[in-house]
């Protein structure tokens, strides 16, 4: 609170605020901010003090603030995963912050800052607990086994970034936009504005993905797939299979020389939305089927839209799409300078939907958009208008029969 309120003010009163500071001597702006770090030390300090937790038989329940008091309620069940994350500064002093993802909402809440030891423990007391474990159970089994499964080295990493045509847009973007905006404006003011936006978003492209990226893990455990990665800010995140509404492999213009992909992910109530930042398509399709097991993703043959009546709703565009369905998965390609491929399991489909533009109906094509339970659709373009009435009865079918034969959602089961 105290840290939002002071940047809000000095970003509302900018100009003023630096007169103020102009107008002070050297030895104050020194005391002064000396000042302002010790109240923000004092309040983050008290605020941790005065956070408590309990784990009860059905809940976690945690208490925190200093000045506005917050309780959460954490139904055990409705975990969805447990992510141990430890910042750089945490990192030395040697704690680790613990955040829930719960069905149902938003965003995640953060139980701070917990010895990394005893964060350990936490989580795999809750994960022991939200699987259906005794309490006293639950407390003696400790961290489950895991065994890796992929490592992304750092030099593949670089090369990923270097390969990307958002970097190099980025890249220019970052030099040029400053120049172009002062030249016109003459306002250095005017210039740090845009200036500062697109070095945010050059630094997230870049340096920041790196860091973010950097020794990426991915492990099998009975609790789901353990994600481990960061340089600075290391975080340790859990990917439960069962909640995986929808697989997507990315395949950039440039990687494919390599035979590169990226995995994303869409998880139900979960913002862990990336799998695998970079590999192989064999190494990544060795993890993908830890998600999706049972499904043999080389074995998936793709049909091209019809090109007769295609190529004329979207020109040249029109090849990047495509449609391949097995009896475990709906699997719909689009793009041709970035080729994403978005992979659903009939038992994660909630509902299928056929539209038809003026042009479309004229051409005789349709879409078919299939809905998933992460509030997500998957869209194969440009079917025939009659292949695409067959495809949304036979899927309404396989996706009933799909659900009734799923394995459960819970963890270790």
């Amino acid at each position: 609170m105290p840290i939002a309120a002071t940047v809000g003010v000095i970003a509302q009163q900018g100009e003023r605020a630096g007169e103020w500071i102009a107008d002070l001597s050297a030895l104050l702006r020194v005391a002064g901010l000396l000042g302002l770090l010790l109240v923000f030390g004092v309040y983050g300090f008290l605020s941790w003090w005065f956070t408590r937790y309990a784990v009860t038989d059905t809940e976690l329940r945690i208490r925190s603030g200093l000045l506005f008091r917050r309780t959460a309620h954490i139904r055990l069940d409705r975990l969805q995963a447990v992510d141990v994350t430890r910042p750089l500064l945490a990192r030395l002093a040697g704690v680790a912050t613990l955040r829930l993802d719960v069905i149902g909402t938003e965003a995640k809440d953060e139980l701070a800052y917990l010895s990394e030891k005893e964060a350990v423990a936490l989580r795999a007391e809750l994960l022991a607990r939200a699987a259906g474990f005794a309490p006293e159970e639950a407390v003696s089994l400790g961290q489950a086994p895991e065994r890796e499964l992929l490592r992304v080295r750092p030099r593949d990493l670089v090369m990923s970034l270097v390969l990307s045509l958002g970097f190099w847009a980025a890249l220019v973007a970052g030099l040029t936009a400053p120049v172009l905006v002062f030249w016109f404006s003459s306002s250095p003011w005017v210039t740090l504005a845009v200036l500062l936006p697109v070095a945010g978003g050059l630094w997230k492209g870049t340096a920041g993905r790196f860091l973010a990226d950097y020794d990426w893990t991915v492990a099998e455990s009975p609790d789901g797939l353990r994600l481990d990665h960061g340089l600075l800010d290391r975080a340790h995140e859990t990917v439960p299979p069962g909640r995986v509404q929808s697989v997507r492999i990315v395949e950039p213009l440039l990687w494919r020389r390599r035979d590169w992909v990226r995995v994303e992910l869409a998880v139900a109530g979960s913002k862990n939305g990336l799998l695998v930042p970079v590999a192989s398509r064999a190494a990544a399709h060795d993890v993908i089927a830890r998600v999706l097991p049972g499904v043999d993703l080389a074995a998936l043959m793709f049909s091209p839209s019809p090109r007769a009546a295609a190529r004329w709703v979207v020109p040249v565009w029109w090849k990047g799409y495509a449609l391949a369905i097995s009896p475990e998965v709906f699997a719909a390609r689009h793009g041709r300078v970035c080729r994403r491929t978005d992979i659903v399991p009939h038992a994660k489909v909630q509902s299928v939907r056929l539209t038809q533009g003026p042009w479309e109906r004229a051409r005789g094509v349709a879409d078919l958009h299939v809905d998933t339970g992460a509030n997500g659709t998957v869209t194969a373009r440009l079917r025939g208008a009659e292949e695409a009435a067959a495809l949304l009865a036979a899927e309404a079918v396989r996706s009933r029969t799909s659900r009734a034969s799923a394995r459960p959602d819970r963890w270790m089961t």
